[in-house]
Parts: C-alpha cells; sequence; structure tokens
C-alpha cells in the first residue's frame, strides 16, 4: 500500500522573501540607532536612523517599508536596546523623541507609495532623481513635522523654539542621508527586485 504525502504552503515564498527583508532592515536599523551624537541644545540627536527609513521605502515598497520600522519600533518597546544611545522600552516611544519613531513608518510607507506608485515594486533606479529628492524631502518633513510638534506639545515649548531644537540643527545631516540613499539605489547597491 502506497502512502500519498502531500505537503501545504502555509506561507507565499513572495511573503517570507519580503518578510525576510524587512526584518533584515529592521535590524540593520536597530544596529545603528544606538550610534547617536548628542546635539548640546537638542533632546534629539543625531543619528543614521532617517537613512534606513528612507531606505525602508524606497526597497520594501510602502507595506513591507511600513512593516520593517514597526518590526524596530516592537522590538524597541518591549525592551530591546534599539534606540538611540542603546536604550529601549515603551517609555523611549512616548518621551522626547517619540514623535520622531512614531513618524518612521508612516515615512517609509510614504516613501514606498510615492516611489513605486502603489504595492508593486519597481527598481527605483529607474525613478529620476529630481523625483526621488522630492519624495526623500516630504518624507523628511513628515518626520521632523510630526517630532517636532510631538515635541513642542510634550515639552511645552513654543513652535518657533521646537523648529529651533528639533529639526534646524538635523538639516545638513539629512541633506547627506537623502544624497547617500539616493546614491544607494541609483548605483544599484541594492535592488528590490533582486532575492
Amino acid at each position: 500500500m502506497e502512502t500519498e504525502r502531500s505537503s501545504a504552503e502555509l506561507v507565499d515564498d513572495a511573503v517570507v522573501g519580503q518578510f525576510a527583508r524587512a526584518a533584515l532592515l529592521a535590524a540593520l536599523l536597530g544596529a545603528v540607532a544606538p550610534v547617536a551624537i548628542p546635539l548640546p541644545l537638542s533632546p534629539a540627536p543625531i543619528t543614521l536612523q532617517v537613512l534606513f527609513v528612507f531606505l525602508a521605502g524606497l526597497l520594501l515598497g510602502p507595506v513591507w517599508g511600513g512593516i520593517s520600522i514597526l518590526l524596530y519600533l516592537t522590538a524597541g518597546a518591549i525592551g530591546l536596546p534599539v534606540f538611540s544611545g542603546m536604550v529601549g522600552g515603551l517609555g523611549v516611544l512616548v518621551g522626547e523623541t517619540g514623535g520622531y519613531l512614531w513618524s518612521y513608518p508612516i515615512a517609509a510607507a510614504l516613501v514606498g507609495l510615492l516611489v513605486h506608485g502603489g504595492t508593486d515594486l519597481r527598481d527605483p533606479a529607474d525613478v529620476s532623481t529630481p523625483f526621488l529628492v522630492g519624495v526623500l524631502v516630504a518624507a523628511t518633513i513628515l518626520i521632523y513635522g510630526m517630532g517636532t510638534a510631538y515635541m513642542a506639545w510634550l515639552l511645552e515649548l513654543e513652535v518657533w523654539e521646537a523648529i529651533t531644537v528639533g529639526a534646524l540643527p538635523f538639516i545638513p545631516g539629512e541633506l547627506l542621508k537623502m544624497a547617500a540613499a539616493i546614491a544607494i539605489v541609483k548605483r544599484g547597491v541594492v535592488s528590490p527586485l533582486r532575492s
């Protein structure tokens, strides 16, 4: 008597691949976030986090880019020391820099949506550089808008004071991160279409 064996595919291979990419990007974000340069007048330090937020959207698209950042936030929320300064816990997400952190998955999804034009991925290297710059500027405005608004509310700062300590000192670094993200995708260092 011959026994038939059948297997059921529980999760599509494409989903497994995308989840693996999202987890890898979340891990990379967690690895670079503790490298922080404190600024004397700002509660927010200089980090490389926004570069990886950009890359999440550019390489993973709106859905998986946002999921990758949510994985990172979840790791930090449960206490893993993946936030700047090698700290973790829910307190960071509701602390002075919480607005920036909560903006990250939204910004990654925005970048992915604008660059890929939906949920189907295309190679961001095929997108014009001026358009990529515009998308990353929009994401940066979103990140700093949410971050400084939350900081102003939490610390009871005037709007201009919050912008002065929570956004303006970071502009030169953000321009460099935009240039790095665009260079990475334009040079084909990594591509969303390669497995």
